[in-house]
């Protein structure tokens, strides 16, 4: 609450409940909100902040710029105090939406991002978002409402309590959350400003959770928050370790395989890589850390990966892989035997957790360090020459070279080829790649020489990340971020109309074949017929239009051009609505192959 002195306050015309705030009115003009006491009077202002407004000021100091979310009568207070701040607050149409919104500013502007919802489903709705920030490394911090003590097991409305939610992981530390905690009293603030202060000064992801009940959020402050002065430290790897690393890697032959975790160390990649000769291939959310028209690069691994990756591994077979950043999951790897090498792995990453669960039984150099750090280290120790010599031939990932035609649906590589051409290379707008058909074309298909540009979510893979995250980035961008989606996503969950409320130049490239395509197409691989995948035809530029927005639907390989260069001029968010041949088979058969090894295939068996 403000420290101004009141003036005047509204006079309620109806006996009010706990959960009706009144207008108040202070002496510079602003208006504040306060719910009635016990007593039936509301509360008087003073000098000390509110447990809300110390919130805030905690987040504000941590450097937070952006709040997400939808408000609610439970978090009204807090919401008020956001609203009064510096942090500018955006009222998403979904919680889930503002997660994954959040989730993307995050990584189009380094700063951590909050997303804000009232009681129950409020904070439900919101999870998934929250699950794809923790599993993508995302520093995003939940502030959401509570039931009050007293109301607790009386069926409170959207009551927030053990009685009606599982408490664990959502309210406490764990899997979904790095931190979180129900307070109870304003007292638990100091603790609360530290440990989230040290958790955004780590490297990598943290994602927390701060659950206020309602009354506390409006109750004054009592403890003294601290000023912490946190100096960042990560792990670096000692120099025995770096010897040893330089010793192997320059007595033989190795490739690189980098991961989204090396980001940061794009430059010291390159040099290493020119330094040596060695091959690089990337994680699909490693797309561009490497640029991918150097000549040493040999593809993308993993889901929609290249084959030339395969080739490279067969044909000049290296003897150790330096991993960077990378868990080697099965998104990355399909946990393929052709992607190990003779004598195993170098693995580097900055969780000392990763290193080995891929490929538990392969020897696994463990190398706990940060992976820029680690890499200056390295390129110092490295002899001048190397006991192996590089190959001077490495396989390239193939190309992709159909030309637009005037007949016919448009071709999804077709797409692919324009969208490089006119957004890749002709600008530089951030892209974004939804869960599906619409990730594997995209990630097969364009080329990026830049880390930073190019975003997709492998681990968890939601549906709705791209259409709702690309708001998120656009915003922070301070320019064009594009999603490339398909139509199953587009009408699950999109923010087109908070993008037209905040006037963000959000670009939707929608792939729409009328069908949720990446199950038709996988599912018929796996021998599941007769698969229920349609959609009822969607006109998306119509769609975009009646919620203020501009839209354009393509139909021939030969518009596609003019209407890519219309949706990046255009000052207002655009969507781009593509008939697409849903006939042609994207590249996925990676994913089917691994999923048929895990018995996800047609049982021929007798039934009976």
């Amino acid at each position: 609450m403000s420290s101004e002195s009141i003036t005047k306050t509204t006079t309620p015309s109806k006996q009010l409940g706990v959960n009706d705030y009144i207008s108040i009115e202070t002496a510079s003009g602003s208006s504040i909100f306060s719910p009635p006491l016990p007593n039936g009077k509301f509360l008087q202002e003073s000098n000390q902040q509110t447990v809300g407004e110390a919130v805030v000021q905690i987040l504000e100091n941590l450097g937070v710029q952006y709040a997400f979310g939808i408000s609610g009568g439970g978090i009204g207070p807090l919401w008020a105090a956001l609203n009064r701040s510096k942090i500018q607050l955006l009222h998403f149409r979904h919680e889930s939406g503002a997660g994954f919104a959040a989730t993307e500013a995050y990584f189009a502007s380094g700063r951590p991002v909050v997303v804000f919802t009232t009681t129950g489903p409020g904070i439900t709705n919101a999870l998934t978002g929250l699950f794809a920030a923790r599993g993508e490394g995302a520093k995003v911090i939940l502030l959401s409402a509570a039931t009050p003590s007293g109301n607790r097991g009386r069926w409170a409305c959207q009551e927030t309590s053990a009685y009606t939610m599982p408490l664990s992981d959502i309210f406490t530390s764990g899997t979904l959350f790095n931190y979180a905690t129900l307070l109870e009293t304003g007292d638990e603030l100091p603790e609360v400003s530290r440990r989230i202060a040290i958790g955004l000064q780590q490297p990598g992801g943290f994602v927390a959770h701060i659950s206020i009940p309602t009354p506390l959020q409006t109750t004054p402050l009592k403890a003294q928050l601290p000023q912490p002065a946190f100096s960042q430290t990560v792990p670096v790897a000692t120099n025995d370790a770096i010897a040893e690393c330089a010793k192997l890697l320059s007595e033989e032959s190795f490739g690189i395989w980098v991961g989204f975790g090396a980001r940061h160390a794009a430059e010291e990649i390159r040099q290493l890589a020119e330094k040596t000769g060695a091959a690089v291939m990337t994680s699909p959310r490693g797309k561009g850390i490497f640029p991918e028209n150097h000549p040493q690069f040999v593809g993308i691994t993993g889901i929609s990966g290249h084959s030339s990756v395969l080739r490279y591994m067969e044909q000049q077979g290296p003897q150790r892989l330096l991993v960077l950043g990378t868990r080697l999951g099965e998104p990355t790897s399909f946990w393929s035997p052709a992607m190990v090498p003779a004598n195993g792995f170098v693995h580097v990453d900055i969780d000392p957790e990763v290193p080995g669960v891929a490929y538990p039984s392969v020897p696994t150099v463990s190398i706990h360090s940060e992976i820029k750090l680690f890499l200056q280290a390295l390129l110092k120790n490295l002899p001048e020459r190397l006991s192996w010599l590089p190959t001077s031939i490495l396989p390239r990932p193939e190309g992709n070279t159909n030309t637009p035609r005037t007949d016919g649906l448009v071709r999804p590589n077709v797409l692919m080829n324009t969208i490089q051409q006119v957004i890749v290379e002709g600008s530089n707008a951030l892209i974004i790649a939804e869960a599906g058909n619409s990730f594997a074309w995209a990630t097969h298909h364009l080329q990026f020489t830049q880390s930073g540009r190019y975003r997709i979510s492998t681990g968890v893979g939601s549906m709705g990340h791209a259409v709702t995250g690309v708001v998120g980035a656009a915003l922070v961008h301070n320019g064009k971020a594009v999603a490339i989606v398909g139509d199953g996503a587009m009408l699950m969950n999109n923010e087109i109309s908070t993008a037209v409320r905040f006037q963000i130049p959000s670009v939707w490239i929608v792939l729409n074949d009328g069908r949720y395509n990446m199950c038709a197409q996988g599912m018929a691989l796996q021998g599941f017929q007769g698969v229920d995948t349609v959609i009822p035809s969607t006109d998306f530029a119509m769609f975009a239009r009646c919620m203020g927005a501009e839209g354009i639907r393509v139909e021939r390989e030969s518009d596609l051009e003019a209407a890519l260069e219309k949706a990046l001029s255009s000052t207002v968010p655009f969507v781009v609505d593509v008939s697409i041949d849903s006939t042609q088979p994207a590249p996925i058969g990676g994913r089917i192959q691994s999923l048929i090894k895990q018995g996800a295939i047609e049982s021929k068996g007798d039934a009976s």
